[in-house]
């Protein structure tokens, strides 16, 4: 049999916590400069450069404004200077091979600290230039409008935290809770039992929770700051001391799933398979139990939750580490052929669906503690920001071919 052609792996992007991180760098520490960096699909795209090369004869792009943030203009001089700042410590390679994403993130970073700084100013924190050229002195930074716009947002910032720390009462209604998310509802009643049988709720939550975000003692929080409506909605309806019923979710995501394996063929070290990602071992157990008369595409199209689903599984031919799964391999590599395999447990995956359990420890008035307060005035901070950004005129001129040419001036100055 001729052997298929294996599909291309999927080009690497930046995932949602390292997007998230670098969001909150550049909203909190404006004066933090890149640190990390990741490849992003797409090299420099040298024919729009080219053309717009040539444009730029003619239309003297340093002085042309491309970004607006109400009345205030940005220039392509200011823009590659800010992006040069911006990748400060990236490697020129790095930065070619994710020239989309640094262009589009340093226009979004412009954006948000003028926006800061205007929104500080109408609200009464201006920040004076005493202010400004003292942070500079302090940090031994140029004394250049980028810089200085810099420090503005980072004290706009700081003002504007202190603003809304000083709404925040004294105290507020919060609630002690434990928490924990475990793949099925059978094995929620499992750990459920042995809590009433006297087992201990933060040792079962470190033992069986599959949700490292949201786990064991949750300390006092107040509804707002619960990590979901679910937990809330338990938190602060279940009498202290209680464990609630199972809560089901199937939206909620866990690092753990459940691979359904069958090799078709095998040639030369490598195997041709199919598999599905299951959301538990119990479903697992069930959906392998029905795989008889030929019918893994059609479970597979319905409850696989891996990107193959939509080919009924189907994955080609795979040599060792092309599914990034060290348990994968271990049995996909070994079992024989047109067998399905036993389930097999996957931590290096992530899946949705599953049930909480919360414990109530208590519930009171209680005072605000300082991780608790910084939380609140974060989420008061973020929700003005965005009717601010909303009621505000933004505008981005910036197309393709002027992100390209940003970034080659940004390259030609290393």
């Amino acid at each position: 049999m001729a052997k298929k052609q294996k599909k291309d792996k999927p080009e690497r992007v930046p995932t949602k916590r390292q997007l998230s991180k670098w969001q909150r760098q550049m909203r909190i520490r404006r004066l933090t400069l890149i640190a990390a960096a990741v490849f992003l699909t797409g090299i420099l795209s040298w024919v729009g450069y080219e053309l717009y090369q040539d444009r730029a004869g003619r239309v003297e792009p340093w002085r042309q404004t491309v970004l607006q943030v109400n009345s205030v203009n940005f220039t392509m001089e200011y823009y590659v200077d800010m992006m040069e700042i911006s990748t400060q410590g990236i490697e020129p390679d790095v930065i070619s091979s994710m020239s989309t994403y640094i262009a589009d993130m340093v226009a979004d970073r412009i954006i948000e600290s003028e926006l800061l700084r205007q929104g500080a100013q109408n609200l009464g924190r201006e920040v004076t230039s005493e202010e400004i050229d003292a942070r500079l002195q302090q940090h031994e930074l140029p004394d250049e409008r980028v810089y200085r716009d810099i420090v503005s947002a980072t004290l706009s910032q700081e003002k504007l935290e202190e603003y809304f720390g000083s709404q925040l009462p004294e105290t507020m209604e919060q609630a002690h809770v434990q928490a924990m998310f475990v793949e099925s509802e059978q094995l929620a009643d499992e750990v459920l039992t042995m809590i009433e049988t006297g087992g201990n709720f933060t040792a079962l939550a470190d033992q069986f929770s599959c949700n490292s975000s949201v786990e064991g003692d949750l300390g006092w929080l107040p509804k707002e700051l619960m990590p979901n409506n679910l937990i809330a909605d338990a938190a602060f309806n279940l009498t202290p001391g209680e464990v609630s019923e199972p809560i089901c979710d199937d939206t909620a995501t866990k690092e753990v799933g459940y691979w359904l394996i069958e090799v078709t063929n095998r040639q030369d070290g490598e195997i041709e398979a199919r598999a599905m990602l299951l959301e538990s071992e119990a479903q697992a157990e069930v959906i392998r139990s029905e795989l008889v008369g030929g019918n893994f595409t059609s479970l597979a199209l319905e409850y696989s939750q891996h990107e193959s689903k939509e080919q009924g599984g189907e994955l080609g031919w795979l040599e060792p580490g092309d599914m990034g799964s060290q348990a994968f391999d271990e049995v996909a590599f070994n079992i024989t052929a047109s067998e399905v395999s036993e389930p097999i447990k996957d931590e290096s995956v992530q899946t949705e669906g599953g049930c909480w359990l919360v414990r109530v420890v208590d519930r009171d008035d209680h005072a605000l503690e300082q991780g608790v307060k910084e939380q609140l005035i974060d989420r008061q901070l973020n929700d003005w920001f965005e009717v601010w950004k909303a009621s505000s005129t933004i505008k981005n001129h910036l197309d393709s071919e002027q992100k390209a040419w940003a970034v080659e001036q940004v390259l030609r100055r290393r």
